[in-house]
Order: structure tokens, then sequence, then C-alpha cells
């Protein structure tokens, strides 16, 4: 039996502008609708056209609002920083950013060349440092603000099968603990959250099978499967002001595997 459950209303998140990368499905989707239901204005940028589109009108039919978006290769560095100056130019500074896109695309030691790695840390890795590199003049003129980047507790499990997502997810951390004093200076907090094996579409339709459920079962604490929106709830809470005092962590979402 599962609790029904009952969840928070962040009354500071309301009228917060938030950008994220990697916004029309799965985590990120499950993270845009949940800043959208907190009364946020939200700014996104993906590849999926369609997928983004269609989440803008559920958002606008939920009566929620309007959520700006625009089909962005955050590979190109140029064009990610471009769109964010976009969205701050018809929304205003930032005060909040989700460094959500990644692609874990299974790989083996012998399979990668430099141009594969390249390519690897260019969608995992390195549009979440020029995002941030993008939205901290706003933050700073706004007095502040929060940055969440999206860990992954893969490579913690020592999983196999993804040895350059891991890398670049386990750089997440870094990349957080090695900004947090610079950032909290101008009360800029930053924080990684990182999630188990979340039941997004492409997991279930490509690797979840009898063993991995198995998997799964054995070493969560908590019997439930992991969904988009459990992911999202921890990042509502880092970047609302009932976690001011928090920064420089990892929070893992991940029914206790870890």
């Amino acid at each position: 039996m599962v609790m029904k459950r009952s969840l928070a209303v962040f009354p500071s998140l309301r009228g917060q502008r938030v950008f994220v990368t990697g916004g029309a499905t799965a985590v990120g989707a499950a993270i845009v609708s949940a800043f959208a239901a907190q009364g946020a204005q939200v700014a996104f940028v993906d590849v999926a056209d369609e997928d983004s589109q269609q989440l803008v009108a559920d958002i606008q039919a939920q009566g929620f609002g309007t959520v700006w978006w625009r089909h962005c290769d955050v590979c190109d560095v140029a064009a990610l920083q471009a769109a964010m100056a976009d969205a701050r130019q018809e929304l205003g500074d930032f005060s909040i950013l989700v460094n959500n896109v990644a692609s874990d695309d299974r790989h083996t030691l012998e399979s990668v060349t430099p141009d594969y790695w390249d390519e690897r840390m260019a969608v995992n890795q390195r549009p979440a440092f020029f995002a941030i590199q993008a939205v901290v003049p706003g933050m700073r003129r706004l007095g502040g603000g929060a940055i969440i980047n999206l860990g992954s507790t893969g490579w913690q499990q020592k999983s196999g099968g993804y040895p350059c997502y891991a890398v670049a997810k386990s750089s997440m951390n870094g990349l957080t603990r090695g900004l947090a004093e610079t950032l909290g200076a101008d009360r800029i907090r930053i924080n990684t959250v990182s999630p188990g094996w979340v039941m997004t579409p492409r997991q279930l339709s490509k690797w979840l099978d009898d063993a991995t459920l198995g998997q799964i079962r054995h070493n969560q604490c908590l019997p439930d499967m992991i969904q988009a929106s459990d992911v999202a709830r921890m990042v509502l809470f880092l970047a609302s002001d009932d976690a001011a005092m928090c920064t420089a962590q990892e929070f893992k979402v991940d029914a206790g595997w870890n």
C-alpha cells in the first residue's frame, strides 16, 4: 500500500525566476512543472521540440501560467548562454538555476574515442559550469540565489556501462564544493541533488528488466520506485528559503540505496 502524500507549498518560490537546462522530459519536466505549480516564473531549454511544446501547453492548461522555452543544444556553450541572456531579457534576472541536462548513454571503456569523450563531457559536464557563469551576475544583482546541480548515485554504486557519464556526474560534487565559498560571499547557495534509479520512460524502456528490478528491490531501503517528482521535490526545497543555510552539500534521493 502506498501512502497518500501531502506535499509542501513554498511561499518563497512564488514569483521567483527559475532557469532549468534539459527541461522537456523526465526529471527535467518534473522540475519545470513543480516550480510552475509553486507560482514561479520558469524558463528552460531543450532539444526535444514536441515534448517542450507539450509540456508548456500542459502547464498552461493547469492554470500555472506561461513557461518560457527555447530549442537549444547545450553542447554549444555560446548558444546556451545566448538563450539564457534572451530569457533574462524577457523575464528578468534569475534567482534559481537548475543544472539538470544529462544523457546516460551506455558505452564501454574500449569504445571511447577522444571525440566521444568530448561529446559526453559537452552534454553531461560542461553546460553546468557555463550556465552558472551566465546566471551568477544576475543573482549578485538580486542579492543572492540558489543553484542546484543534478548529480547521480550511479557512480557511487560503482555501476558499470557508462564510465564517461560516471566521470561527468561525479564532477558535479566537485563543481558544487569548488564554487560554494566564492558564491557564498554573495549569498548564492549551491548544492547537488543526486537521484537514485528514477523510473523515467527512458529507464523503463531501455534498462529495466527482471534482473535490474530485483537489484532495486534488494538495495533500496524503501519499497517504492523513485519517481521524477520525488527528485523535483528535493530541488524545490533547496531552491526555497527553507534551505537558507544549506550550501556545498549533496542531497540524495535514492530510497536509501547508498
